[in-house]
């Protein structure tokens, strides 16, 4: 069984933010793979769904605890289900990525990003981590807004590309080939969005 996490802001105001890129990714995957309807869940801190990919069972969490304090949410999920850290995906936003550039990899630090500090803070680091690049305001100083700003129409298109991407080759990592997932991912951003078989 594997945790597939994606990280975000709750609430209607976040919907489109770039900071909840992980949540969209999330949403994708369950659609696609028709998992159940996500439902809120007091004990796990989050809206949670179920579902297979290629006859595997994941959890889907989306965290309601907000972004800095992800990691709540996460360790008591995996803690109930008795999902070991090497079993949880964490997919989320990463500034120092260009937009619709991604990577994934086991452990590590977090990269400055407050939803993995929080994550690391409770479960270690050994889990893994999908980043998903929205790059950098011009104005650094305006971070804080940047990530907490919709994206614009003219990057609906990568953004498609990118989330359909995933969803085609998540069965890849759930099985922790990085190097197929994200090989298979590259194609599927350069080509036509591949349905999940």
């Amino acid at each position: 069984m594997n945790l597939l996490v994606g990280l975000g802001n709750p609430g209607a105001r976040h919907l489109n933010d770039r900071h909840n890129i992980g949540f969209m990714a999330l949403e994708n995957i369950a659609e696609q793979y028709k998992f159940s309807s996500y439902h809120k869940n007091k004990r796990f801190y989050g809206d949670l769904s179920e579902g297979k990919v290629n006859n595997k069972r994941v959890i889907a969490l989306k965290p309601s605890t907000y972004m800095n304090n992800s990691g709540k949410s996460v360790a008591a999920t995996s803690r109930f289900y008795k999902i070991p850290p090497d079993k949880v995906i964490i997919i989320h936003d990463e500034l120092d990525l260009k937009p619709g550039k991604i990577k994934a990899k086991l452990g590590g630090g977090d990269a400055g990003h407050n939803g993995l500090k929080s994550i690391s803070e409770y479960i270690g680091s050994n889990y893994w981590r999908v980043r998903i690049g929205i790059g950098k305001p011009i104005n650094k100083t305006n971070t804080k807004n940047y990530v907490l700003s919709s994206f614009e129409q003219h990057e609906k298109e990568w953004l498609a590309k990118i989330l359909g991407s995933i969803t085609t080759c998540i069965p890849d990592l759930l099985e922790g080939d990085a190097n197929k997932f994200l090989t298979k991912a590259s194609l599927t951003i350069s080509n036509p969005i591949l349905s999940p078989s």
